[in-house]
């Protein structure tokens, strides 16, 4: 039962990234402009002071004019990054790309002071990357498992929503044990909130 969850994730996960590949430049482009107008958004509406958000890679929908407005509106934002051990280590986020590096699985993120996995603890507002969201608020990440240890392990977790392409709100997703439910997600045209309980 589990190997078959395990095998529809991953051929889903497969056809989401190849999607996610096929878009031109300037889709990319007008889709991140959407985006950090909705963020944005979001942001004002919820009164966040502090958030967490992530650093998009080149197929994901863009997040990094977002995180430059957002720390020049005097938002504290932490960024992921990654550690070995699948626990996420946070750092504070500057308007100033050269802080920017490979981390690892080849993802973009900070080379600021790390702070550790229970500095997210403080946030109003997580934003955070999936490959989907299901119309119940189960969110698919990309199997590694960082986003639903860190949102599973939070004694009180913030409104968290995921930020992904229209394409990407599903009616239903497979779902195993230790996937997490978000709270609501963005995409370049809506913000929707879904209210999952949370476990």
């Amino acid at each position: 039962m589990a190997n078959d969850v395990e095998h529809e994730k991953r051929a889903l996960r497969a056809e989401l990234r190849e999607r996610r590949q096929l878009l031109s430049d300037a889709q990319r482009e007008d889709a991140a402009a959407a985006l950090t107008r909705r963020l944005d958004g979001l942001v004002d509406e919820l009164g966040a002071r502090s958030i967490s958000c992530f650093l998009s890679t080149t197929t994901e929908p863009g997040t990094r004019d977002f995180v430059r407005s957002a720390v020049r509106r005097g938002i504290r934002v932490l960024l992921p990054v990654t550690r070995s051990d699948g626990l996420l280590d946070w750092v504070v986020a500057t308007d100033d790309d050269d802080d920017i590096a490979e981390g690892m699985f080849g993802l973009p993120e900070p080379t600021g002071e790390v702070l550790g996995p229970i500095a997210v603890n403080d946030v109003d507002l997580m934003l955070i990357p999936a490959a989907a969201v299901d119309r119940t608020g189960m969110r698919m990440g990309w199997g590694r498992g960082y986003f639903d240890k860190t949102i599973g392990s939070m004694q009180k977790c913030p409104p968290v929503y995921a930020v992904i392409y229209d394409s990407e709100v599903l009616d239903f997703l497979p779902r195993e044990v230790h996937d997490q439910p978000v709270t609501g997600v963005v995409t370049p045209t809506q913000t929707l909130l879904l209210s999952p309980t949370r476990r």
